[in-house]
């Protein structure tokens, strides 16, 4: 029987993206490296559990979560979330930011400053710029000032992210260009906390990080993995949690998380076997009030 293995999702190291697997194997990744697995013929999808607990129902989830877990364990999961507010006496200080992932796609964020720029990473941040750092709510005022000031929004859904990813600005300047704008009019509020303080603004691009300079556009992405399916192809990027693979019908892109709760065993073949959505031109996201 072949050996079965779960994937835990995809980290970002000083060196690259890394996938991770349950048990602790670690599969670092570099450009032009074969991604290739297959989903165990008749397998089932299961909760990957909360907090590093696993769920107690071994519960079947939807093969297009991104979450991959069932509801109850979800809830747990963003109980604890600081991102969900769950935690507000966390002691560490914070940075509040500004990230941009392609035209007109601008949001603020906070992340602990002990992480550096790991979330922007992970995020799949083209590029980024500090605000300024202090105590967990000073940051969590500082992200609700811009949001009702100039309505900058704090998520933007990765389906949107990918899809513009092929129509990125050639230069770092001109990709810069949109968060130097905001970051100008965020300045020049009133009401920022006092406990905050202010950055100087300085964009971090992420292009050549993810691999993106001179890699070949993508023409979709995976919708979902299935019982039987198998995707093998070429590593040319990666961003957030998605790996660009250059598969023989063209690049199309994976976003790790829906691996997460599948029992994947060594591909039989080098062919794309999962459901792929096309991309369609990318709409104009220019966020209205900004600019």
């Amino acid at each position: 029987m072949a050996q079965e293995w779960k994937c835990s999702g995809l980290r970002w190291s000083a060196q690259g993206p890394v996938l991770t697997w349950d048990g602790g194997r670690r599969s670092p990744l570099s450009w032009g490296k074969r991604v290739s697995f297959e989903v165990a013929a008749g397998g089932v999808r299961r909760c990957v559990g909360a907090r590093g607990h696993p769920c107690p129902l071994r519960a079947a989830v939807s093969a297009r979560s991104t979450g991959a877990r069932c509801e109850e364990c979800a809830r747990l999961d963003r109980a604890h979330s600081v991102a969900a507010d769950g935690i507000a006496d966390d002691p560490r200080p914070y940075h509040v930011y500004l990230a941009w992932f392609g035209p007109g796609l601008v949001k603020v964020g906070i992340t602990a400053v002990e992480r550096g720029s790991a979330r922007l990473l992970e995020q799949g941040a083209v590029c980024f710029t500090w605000l300024g750092a202090g105590p967990l709510m000073a940051a969590r005022r500082a992200e609700e000032l811009l949001r009702a000031a100039l309505r900058v929004p704090d998520r933007i859904p990765y389906a949107v992210k990918r899809a513009v990813r092929a129509a990125l600005p050639a230069t770092e300047e001109e990709r810069a260009g949109e968060i130097g704008e905001v970051y100008a009019k965020a300045a020049r509020l009133g009401g920022w906390p006092d406990s905050l303080a202010p950055e100087p603004f300085r964009s971090v691009d992420h292009v050549r990080a993810f691999g993106l300079t001179d890699a070949p556009a993508a023409h979709g992405e995976v919708r979902e993995l299935v019982a039987g399916g198998s995707l093998s192809g070429e590593l040319v990027a990666a961003a957030g949690p998605d790996l660009h693979l250059a598969a023989p019908d063209g690049v199309v892109v994976l976003d790790t998380r829906l691996m997460r709760g599948w029992e994947l065993v060594a591909a039989a073949s080098g062919e794309v076997a999962l459901p792929v959505r096309r991309f369609e031109a990318p709409p104009d996201h220019r966020q209205d009030g900004l600019f």
